[in-house]
């Protein structure tokens, strides 16, 4: 839903979905795909099997022992930057957008000073490229008013982290069902 949200929000020239071995990998592809489209933004895949170092329920596996939780993946922000940051200086793209919210906070590499430290290193490397957080403030909700993303084109986001269909049980889905049921788009 973040990504997404902010897709609609910023209209980059660019989209990057990068499949890292994460479970929903195929629904994630799927979703953006569709969202590109609906946008007329490019949209690149990137395909990196990292499967084997992943941790928890993007990984199909026990969370790690210094895992936050469940769903946490070892530095998993800064791979995909460093990966999407690779494919953006090929095409010539001096910033990316990340879908970090003030409540992704959990995470060391979801907070605002994790985001300052990337962009600074991606910026004193070949390419310059610069790393935002447009919604490092905000919840889901505020990001969804904020963005003025219609609901049709947020109901292609993919929010599970164990699979390619809600399984309504993981913390991907909770907070996509709070977001929409605080939204009044799912009835009270």
């Amino acid at each position: 839903m973040d990504s997404v949200s902010i897709a609609w929000w910023r209209r980059p020239s660019l989209a990057i979905t990068i499949d890292y071995g994460q479970k929903p990998a195929k629904a994630e592809i799927d979703a953006a795909t569709q969202v590109a489209k609906l946008l007329n933004i490019r949209h690149e895949i990137i395909y990196v099997d990292c499967s084997s170092l992943g941790s928890g329920d993007m990984a199909g596996t026990s969370p790690s022992s210094v895992a936050p939780v469940s769903e946490w993946w070892p530095f998993r922000n800064q791979l995909l930057i460093t990966l999407a940051g690779m494919a953006a200086v090929r095409s010539s793209i001096g910033k990316l957008y990340i879908g970090a919210l003030a409540t992704d906070d959990l995470h060391a590499d979801g907070r605002a000073e994790f985001v300052e430290g990337i962009s600074s290193l991606m910026a004193n490397q070949e390419g310059s490229i610069t790393v935002e957080a447009p919604a490092i403030g905000l919840d889901a909700v505020t990001l969804v008013k904020t963005s003025g993303i219609p609901q049709e084109v947020l109901a292609w986001a993919h929010s599970c982290h164990t699979g390619d269909y809600a399984c309504g049980r993981c913390r991907g889905c909770a907070k996509h069902f709070h977001t929409w049921k605080a939204l009044g788009w799912i009835p009270h």
